[in-house]
């Protein structure tokens, strides 16, 4: 099946035009996450901030499939390593943070499994799964599934802490004693279910509205 992006895309359109087409997107989507990114409340307990970039992840991922869509999220990626401050309040990372667990950017895993999670979501959509809400609740759970197992796992290497820790008493004024799923999952549930549950609504609606519902190779 297409891509939400492909149906859209301009009749006729020839190879060179395709390629710049494609960058287009993928630029954009670099873009529509970083301006979301700075959509952020930070939290005292936690380095990871709360943030609207989930909800772009999900819809890039779905909207350009798995290869344009992690092409779009590995180039914020990028664009945030050559020092932009396309990063949540606005801040950029380096070689060090970016490719090694460190305290100075914990929350660098969420930003590799935003990778990840859009050539997740972006393969089920190729699959059909964006058609109906139904379905898009799961390719987005699956999606969001991904983001979180390549995030925590990654912030709890970054700050020495276990993943899971049945004995810990969390401060949530300074995050002394807390576990990586203290920090980095459970106070982002609430937010994370309603990002989701709104991109599974858009893209169904978008389908509906362009008309081409049930059309693709």
């Amino acid at each position: 099946m297409t891509t939400l992006a492909q149906s859209m895309a301009p009749a006729g359109t020839r190879s060179r035009g395709r390629i710049a087409y494609n960058a287009a997107l993928a630029v954009g989507g670099s873009l529509l996450v970083a301006g979301l990114a700075q959509l952020s409340i930070k939290l005292p307990f936690t380095p990871v901030p709360i943030t609207g970039q989930t909800l772009g992840v999900l819809l890039v991922g779905a909207s350009l499939g798995p290869v344009l869509g992690a092409a779009s999220l590995g180039l914020y990626v990028a664009e945030g390593w050559a020092g932009l401050p396309f990063f949540a309040e606005a801040r950029h990372g380096s070689t060090a943070t970016l490719f090694h667990p460190s305290a100075a950017l914990a929350s660098a895993g969420y930003l590799w499994g935003f990778v990840l999670a859009a050539a997740m979501v972006g393969w089920l959509a190729r699959r059909g799964w964006d058609r109906s809400v139904r379905s898009s609740i799961g390719a987005m759970f699956l999606g969001e599934v991904v983001l979180y197992a390549v995030g925590i796992t990654w912030l709890a290497a970054a700050l020495h802490v276990p993943i899971i820790d049945p004995t810990a008493v969390c401060s949530f004024r300074t995050g002394a004693g807390c576990d990586a799923l203290q920090l980095g999952l459970y106070p982002f549930v609430i937010g994370d279910v309603l990002k989701l549950l709104l991109a599974a609504v858009l893209l169904p609606a978008t389908w509906r509205l362009i008309g081409r519902t049930g059309q693709g190779g």
